[in-house]
């Protein structure tokens, strides 16, 4: 069972990956071009606005919903009506997207007054910039949003490097756009949010293609009262919440920033940015590919197959996302400088995005968790319970940022973004172990026989990475001053041992792919 899902996860991660190298030197040069200050801010508020969007409805409600449902078309309905059910979710959802893209447009002041409050209030100069930026970027939601629905088209048929291929296109829109555009600019932040914009375009019709090629491809239908389409809305209604726990957090962790020193949405975005390197290269991954398998398998009733796929999504998710969090933890220093510390990005802004690197690090495996562990109830279409769970998550992070950060910062307390990642990690655990502890108590998820030895190994294979990590360190304001060379042979070199170091270890206290198989207890 678990090689086919293998050999997805891997050329799903291989084309993730390619997509998160560029979003790397995307990154890279946006912070070169932007530096840190208004214009950044503003231009990264207006950037989340629609990507929180786009991870609400898109990536995670609307995909959570529309995979199980196609999946159960696909396997119990012929060819004529899963054609229907995907121009009748295309033109009932991109109709309601265009509208509400106009409104985002023509309300963009009340949206940033909304997610930046302070800025409207004191008159500052990003809340303008902002506005204005804000009506290129938003439309990106509706573009990007069917580039969604096509990806879930794909997935659902075992096709899964284009559309984790697809957000290459943006990177490379942005970069270009930066290192030819931007720099010449007066106002770099709104040419990027153009770029945004254009990226949005290019994404929805490089899928296109791979579709019309599955002959599923056809004029979009405004259908709201066919069947798949009303199950895939009251299944999206709820899951608005419950999928998009850790993009609500990161979006008020936002709103609260705006409060901080100039900056603090910056360095707070960059520490987001390198966090979901591996979180996307791996984790979101593997959740795309084990969402129809699991949908699948309970359309045909199999238990205990769905059990195992869970069971060993789990298991493939502390061994390869823990050494990760272990290496931001230890390495941020160095991984900041390599990757953001040029330009305009002087050493106090590397050192405080490593700071908050760090406060996010642990939080790598909470989220990773969640995105397996999320499946287990949208493949059942159990809606309901996965809502609740996430609203109480996001309640104790917010109210633990509202109550602690803002005061924090009044009494003068030095770095305070780094407790808004802290308590958003916080939120993320918390939604990990009552959305475990539900599978559990449901009888859906029983854990192999396994655990103890695995968990035993890899815990001692960390430790060993770790040590190693933390000696090549040093300080990281060292690192800001190092030639790029310098930091590139230093700081791959350091990554490539610490990886080296993992692998090594857990060879020598026992590790073997066994311990990756799917066995009941």
């Amino acid at each position: 069972m678990s090689r086919p899902l293998l050999r997805s996860t891997t050329t799903t991660g291989f084309a993730t990956l390619l997509s998160r190298i560029t979003g790397l030197f995307r990154d890279t040069f946006m912070a070169q071009v932007l530096g840190v200050g208004a214009v950044s801010d503003a231009f990264l508020v207006a950037f989340k606005i629609p990507n929180f969007l786009r991870r609400l409805f898109a990536e995670g409600a609307f995909s959570q919903s529309f995979v199980p449902v196609i999946s159960e078309f696909k396997v119990q309905r012929d060819a004529a009506e899963v054609r229907a059910l995907v121009s009748g979710v295309a033109g009932t959802l991109g109709a309601l997207l265009l509208l509400l893209s106009v409104v985002g447009v023509v309300a963009a002041p009340v949206l940033i007054f909304i997610f930046a409050p302070k800025w409207a209030l004191t008159g500052a100069t990003e809340y303008e910039l902002a506005v204005q930026m804000l009506r290129w970027t938003f439309p990106y939601l509706f573009f990007v949003s069917m580039v969604s629905l096509f990806s879930g088209v794909l997935n659902s048929y075992g096709r899964f490097f284009i559309p984790a291929f697809t957000q290459v296109l943006m990177n490379v829109v942005l970069i270009v756009a930066a290192l030819f555009f931007a720099a010449r600019s007066e106002n770099p932040g709104l040419v990027l949010a153009i770029g945004v914009f254009i990226s949005g375009v290019l994404q929805l019709l490089f899928q296109l293609p791979s579709v019309a090629r599955l002959k599923l491809l056809s004029w979009p239908r405004w259908r709201p009262q066919f069947e798949g389409v009303r199950r895939v809305g009251k299944l999206m209604v709820p899951g608005i919440v419950g999928s998009s726990m850790a993009q609500i957090a990161l979006l008020l962790d936002t709103q609260i920033a705006t409060f901080l020193v100039t900056g603090s949405v910056t360095w707070l975005y960059y520490a987001d940015r390198l966090m979901e390197f591996p979180l996307g290269v791996f984790s979101i991954a593997l959740a795309t590919v084990i969402l129809p398998g699991l949908s699948a398998q309970h359309a045909a009733k199999d238990t205990a197959q769905f059990s195992q796929t869970l069971d060993w999504a789990l298991r493939l998710v502390v061994l390869l996302a823990s050494p990760a969090a272990v290496g931001m933890l230890c390495f941020a220093g160095p991984m900041t400088a390599l990757i953001l510390g040029y330009g305009r990005f002087d050493p106090e802004d590397v050192q405080r995005t490593s700071y908050a690197l760090m406060a996010y690090s642990w939080g790598l495996l909470a989220f990773s968790f969640v995105k397996v562990l999320v499946p287990g109830y949208y493949a059942r279409q159990n809606t309901r319970r996965p809502v609740k769970i996430a609203l109480i998550a996001l309640a104790c992070s917010t109210l633990l940022n509202v109550l602690v950060v803002i005061p924090a910062s009044k009494l003068g307390l030095p770095n305070p973004h780094i407790l808004i990642a802290t308590f958003t990690c916080t939120g993320a655990a918390l939604n990990t172990f009552l959305l475990w502890r539900g599978l559990v108590s449901e009888g859906v998820l029983r854990h192999t026989s396994m655990w103890k030895g695995f968990l035993l190994r890899v815990v001692v294979a960390n430790l060993a990475m770790g040590a190693v990590l933390v000696w090549l360190a040093g300080d990281t304001l060292a690192w800001a001053q190092m030639s790029f060379i310098e930091r590139l042979w230093r700081g791959g070199g350091g990554i490539l041992l610490g990886a080296a170091t993992y692998f090594a270890v857990l060879l020598l206290v026992g590790m073997r792919p066994a311990h990756l198989r799917s066995v009941v207890r």
